[in-house]
């Protein structure tokens, strides 16, 4: 299912040129995340973790992740404002989001988030940019929703696996685009093309 958009003004494709990455470190040894960032030629990690630090994982903390990105040659900056710890929203514009990134979602309608993100599309045109977190599937992880952003704004963004594999990025099932906005709003029922009215159980079981 693609998501919508709006017949509103789009983004510019001549700005799909630039394409930013993703990765999660999940459990993975520093120097397994390294040969994935190496193999896909990243030149600057940006950490969007709200808490730059691992209890479990030591050697992805902010001072020494960067200390070791630094040693091999790859440039390191930390953004909270792409972070995705937020409060709670009871925004209808993102009730169709899972609980825990409804306040994310209300996030990403801020000057911050659209500054942060601004910032990020920068460097971008400058180095391969890679946005970092911690969740091995984008799916499970906020960077999914920055990914949605970005390509409102017309940015390829790929998730890297591994070193040998990446996936350009699908946007969120659901999420609505308008211009360089996202919503996304609860499920509804689906609609007829065409008519003015919504189906009704009865009526798709005649259909059947």
């Amino acid at each position: 299912m693609k998501s919508e958009t709006s017949s509103g003004t789009q983004p510019s494709p001549a700005s799909r040129s630039t394409t930013i990455l993703t990765v999660g470190h999940s459990t993975r040894t520093f120097a397994e995340l390294l040969a994935i960032l190496t193999a896909h030629g990243v030149e600057r990690v940006v950490d969007v973790r709200s808490l730059p630090r691992s209890r479990r994982h030591p050697h992805f903390d902010r001072d020494a992740l960067a200390a070791e990105l630094a040693a091999a040659g790859i440039g390191y900056a930390h953004r909270s404002d792409l972070g995705g710890l937020r409060g709670a929203s009871d925004s209808p514009d993102h009730a169709g989001l899972p609980k825990a990134l409804r306040g994310y979602g209300a996030h990403m309608e801020t000057p911050a988030f659209a500054a942060a993100l601004e910032e990020l599309m920068r460097m971008a045109e400058r180095e391969r940019v890679v946005i970092l977190c911690a969740e091995a599937d984008p799916a499970h992880c906020h960077r999914s929703l920055i990914a949605d952003a970005l390509t409102a704004r017309g940015v390829m963004v790929e998730h890297l696996l591994d070193p040998s594999r990446r996936i350009e990025h699908a946007v969120t099932r659901g999420a609505v685009i308008e211009g360089a906005r996202v919503r996304y709003p609860a499920k509804q029922r689906s609609l007829r093309l065409g008519r003015a009215r919504t189906e009704t159980n009865d009526e798709r079981g005649q259909e059947l």
